[in-house]
């Protein structure tokens, strides 16, 4: 198939035909990669391998899609269950109460990390020279897996046939029926979606447009509405320990079937759903609708556990760690050297985030209600207003007339300059 403009390759990175015999291909079994499976064969004349990465899609019928690669002419498909794996990564996300721009706890950013260092594991074992990704020209994803392949191998290639290709949707499924590629619909949905254990994303449609109100009962997949949720409110108490989850109303799970208990009790009760104007980092501005329950009430518990525990001063420091974490996790710099720096004083201050915190649940709404732990510092003598010997309060004048020296000798020298000057 011609394109109708010609893509022209400017990285050092991208692939040129006739430079390589074996192509991995990032493979989910929808209709981009299916076409993209084909067309690699034909276009670059090379063999293709997909790999499909399990990290908790419910969406996705793994057996299905590896039976639907081999009948496209893939040499092989890797089918590669990477849920512990990726939990983990979610782990760290909580430690570092992962929040992009108000709500969005980075569901994709983390997927892209666990993708991309296994495609470059299975590039390595089965002799790719080149990675093929689906991801196109105005997305964030591209900046993701192209940076993360070179970074963990540079001497690996890049393809992306979607900026190469001059298809539409109704091209694809018109390159689908004429290749024998099946194709479930041929009309497009409005809302296109990216899902992993930790989120599942929301795209197109009235999201799309700012102006209009998307209607949530039609979006959503793991959720309810808060007017479909249940009329009872539920209780869940989460027990953590150097901040990481590691049990449910008293009951240990692995980080894997903690995570997805959260969904299904979060997604019940409507929490964790968020409208998100989110800038790329392509510069673009987009909308967004983002289901991350069980997300939203680790991330609920982790962060008022933390506060609990810590000083001021090392609450008001994290505050700024986290925000730094989450722009790079988006920003595709999880390998960035300062992360590690970042990580460090993350690790070391969740060292004393043990616990337990009671969490809220009703009507999408998520609160803690109640906390626990051998590291408060909360001190009862100290804090009540009952009658206390702890608590010196003659001390209290004097502390008010140095704290508010600064504050009372700049205000009095302004308006002194501003009466002289009139």
């Amino acid at each position: 198939m011609e394109n109708q403009t010609t893509y022209k390759k400017v990285a050092s990175h991208e692939a040129e035909k006739g430079t390589f015999n074996t192509c991995l291909l990032l493979y989910s079994g929808g209709l981009d990669t299916s076409v993209m499976l084909k067309w690699i064969q034909e276009e670059y004349d090379c063999d293709v391998i997909a790999l499909t990465v399990d990290i908790g899609q419910k969406a996705d019928n793994l057996d299905a899609i590896k039976e639907k690669g081999l009948k496209l002419g893939a040499k092989d498909v890797i089918v590669y269950d990477a849920k512990d794996e990726f939990a983990e990564l979610c782990t760290e996300a909580v430690k570092a109460n992962a929040d992009y721009q108000g709500g969005y706890a980075l569901g994709c950013p983390l997927g892209r990390v666990m993708i991309s260092k296994l495609a470059v594991q299975f590039a390595a074992e089965f002799g790719c020279e080149v990675i093929a990704h689906g991801c196109t020209g105005k997305g964030n994803d591209q900046v993701r897996f192209e940076g993360y392949i070179t970074t963990l191998n540079p001497d690996l290639k890049v393809i992306a046939p979607v900026r190469e290709w001059n298809m539409g949707r109704e091209e694809e499924i018109a390159y689908a029926l004429e290749n024998g590629i099946p194709v479930e619909q041929t009309k497009k949905s409005p809302y296109s979606y990216d899902e992993n254990m930790w989120a599942n994303t929301g795209e197109g449609g009235e999201i799309e447009d700012p102006a209009l109100i998307p209607p949530l009962e039609n979006i959503l997949k793991w959720s309810n509405t808060p007017q479909q949720a249940p009329d009872e409110e539920e209780l869940v108490k989460i027990g953590f320990e150097q901040g990481v989850p590691v049990s449910i109303n008293g009951v240990k799970y692995d980080q894997k079937d903690l995570v997805l208990l959260l969904n299904e009790i979060g997604g019940k009760h409507g929490v964790g759903v968020f409208h998100l104007i989110e800038d790329r980092i392509v510069g673009l501005k987009v909308r967004g609708i983002y289901e991350n329950p069980a997300a939203h009430i680790l991330i609920k518990a982790h962060k008022n556990l933390e506060q609990l525990v810590s000083t001021r001063e090392e609450n008001e420091l994290k505050t700024l760690m986290d925000q730094k974490w989450a722009y790079l996790m988006y920003g595709a710099k999880y390998f960035e050297p300062v992360m590690d720096n970042i990580r460090a004083y993350i690790n070391e201050q969740n060292k004393k985030v043990t616990g337990e915190v009671t969490i809220r649940l009703y009507k999408g709404n998520c609160d803690a209600v109640s906390l626990t732990s051998p590291y408060s510092l909360f001190d009862e003598n100290l804090a009540t207003f009952n009658k206390s010997a702890a608590f010196n309060q003659n001390a209290s004048p004097g502390f008010i007339e140095l704290w508010n020296l600064p504050q009372k000798t700049a205000y009095q020298l302004k308006h002194s300059v501003k009466k002289e000057l009139a």
